[in-house]
């Protein structure tokens, strides 16, 4: 009798698996024939496939996440899979596949192939009794308000750092907020960063702050609310600006609402970007 029970749980998650890869290789399908994804069809939620999903939510005004959650399904037109169990947390893979860039994506999106993502949706007001905002700190209560931005100058077409591309950037500095691995979005910044209005904050102290912030909010979910907006500075260095969309729990504890954050962005000697600046302000 044992070992019959054994058989048929063995049998009942092998049959799990395959349905589970069929379920992937339907999204892998749909993230394609969209122009979010490049490769093929396998089945398996890697990191090339977790990068498109991203790049799809992105776009289309959803939690970033990398993960194939019920609101990206519904998105997507598929079902909802067991993806989310699988893929409890983003890999360090999928945020450095995103802050890379993918050109074939951004060839197909810049010439219009790609279609353009429905308008947001007003966000629905939290109920006031979750709310304790008011009583719980985070981090644009605690720093100096920033004026708000001066208007961006139209994006440089043939830019290799296009509006697009720092979509992307963007989108892989939030996942990184969200790797297991605890102050992962440190890879961003450089060694010296004006950070929240403090001049000249080293990386360790950040990592601290970031440590702080994880044990203060185990629970992050952020959406990127609206356009970015790049300006190219004297410098040679950019500054993007782009509303962003928070709800973060510990607990009964419970903060949400929207700030506007900006990053001034250096490009590195191997061509690479690092955050020189950061900041934000209550939307």
């Amino acid at each position: 009798m044992k070992k019959i029970f054994l058989f048929l749980f063995a049998t009942s998650l092998c049959l799990a698996s395959v349905f589970a890869d069929e379920s992937i290789k339907t999204v892998q399908n749909k993230l394609r024939e969209g122009g979010f994804y490049f490769g093929n069809a396998s089945g398996v939620y890697d990191s090339e496939t977790a990068a498109a999903v991203t790049r799809f939510q992105i776009r289309h005004g959803l939690s970033i996440s990398g993960r194939l959650d019920s609101a990206t399904a519904q998105a997507l037109g598929v079902a909802a899979t067991t993806t989310e169990k699988a893929e409890p947390s983003p890999s360090s893979g999928t945020w450095r596949r995103l802050r890379n860039g993918d050109m074939q994506f951004l060839k197909k999106l810049n010439a219009g192939e790609i279609a353009p993502p429905p308008a947001p949706a007003a966000a629905s007001p939290a109920p006031t009794a979750a709310r304790v905002t008011k009583t719980v700190k985070t981090r644009t209560q605690t720093r100096p308000a920033e004026p708000a931005p001066p208007p961006a100058a139209p994006p440089e077409r043939g830019d290799v750092y296009g509006k697009e591309r720092l979509r992307d950037y963007v989108g892989a500095f939030v996942l990184a907020g969200l790797d297991p691995q605890i102050g992962a979005e440190l890879e961003f910044f450089a060694e010296r960063v004006n950070y929240f209005g403090e001049p000249n904050v080293s990386r360790p102290k950040i990592r601290a702050d970031l440590l702080r912030y994880d044990r203060q909010w185990p629970q992050r979910r952020f959406w990127l609310a609206g356009e970015v907006a790049v300006e190219r500075e004297p410098s040679g260095n950019l500054r993007v600006t782009f509303p962003l969309r928070y709800e973060l729990r510990n607990g009964p504890k419970h903060a949400s609402g929207k700030v506007i954050k900006t990053m001034r962005l250096r490009k590195t000697r191997d061509g690479d970007l690092e955050i020189a600046g950061v900041s934000e302000r209550k939307s």
